[in-house]
């Protein structure tokens, strides 16, 4: 058989000798884009029993077939770090999500801020994106993007086992760095305009929320969203 590194998630038990049915859109990447036939392998994995080489035993209209034939990478959860961040233009937001599966996040949680420019979100073609990014990156585990809340009722429950970074751009020129241990953790992005001066204040009361500086220069929100989980996995996660 022709070896492939070509990666897909499918939400189907997986285990040895396991047929797994793949979508028709896999089928049609598969055949008639990568033009894979019988016997051909492929990498799959599912969020929970890792990845697995599988082999093409048919291809056909209602979707291909794949028979599971050993483990290759066990299952590798990413550190327990959520990320929050108020989405902006399409394009960014999905940047955003993008990077976040690729950085290694466990959750991520759009929220609408008093000055969020985006009213709503398509939270199912960002888990999309959220899949696309962990098959290309290699991932085992696919975050789940949440629905859009707003912010304050993503705090009102907050759980006091979690540090919360709160990238604070009034904190800008202060030494970039995260302290603490690799507990439960979240980081939280500002929108385009800035937190309003009540959300901030909210924050700074908050027992287990650090203001976090992002260096002298006031970021991107897509771009602060890199540079923080950056830094929280060279200090907490598994980049150590």
């Amino acid at each position: 058989m022709s070896e492939t590194k070509i990666r897909l998630y499918v939400d189907q038990p997986l285990g040895p000798g396991q047929a797994v049915r793949l979508s028709p859109e896999q089928t049609h990447y598969l055949t008639g884009v990568m033009r894979l036939a019988v016997g051909a392998q492929v990498l799959l994995f599912n969020g929970q029993d890792g990845e697995w080489r599988a082999a093409l035993v048919e291809t056909g209209r209602r979707g291909a077939i794949a028979v599971c034939d050993q483990l290759t990478r066990p299952l590798a959860m990413p550190p327990d770090l959520w990320l929050i961040f108020a989405p902006i233009k399409k394009a960014r937001t999905d940047f955003i999500v993008e990077k976040a599966v690729e950085l290694g996040v466990r959750r991520i949680l759009p929220v609408q801020t008093r000055h969020t420019n985006s009213e709503r979100i398509r939270q199912d073609r960002l888990q999309a994106h959220a899949v696309e990014a962990a098959e290309q990156c290699g991932a085992t585990w696919v975050p789940e993007v949440a629905e859009l809340q707003p912010l304050d009722k993503l705090l009102a429950p907050w759980p006091a086992d979690r540090r919360l970074y709160w990238c604070d751009e009034a904190a800008a020129g202060a030494p970039a760095h995260i302290t603490g241990d690799p507990g439960a953790s979240a980081i939280l992005i500002g929108p385009e305009g800035g937190f309003a001066e009540t959300e901030a204040k909210r924050l700074r009361a908050m027992p287990g929320v650090t203001p976090l500086s992002l260096g002298p220069r006031i970021l991107r929100a897509d771009t602060a969203a890199v540079a923080a989980i950056t830094l929280w996995q060279a200090a907490c996660g598994d980049w150590r």
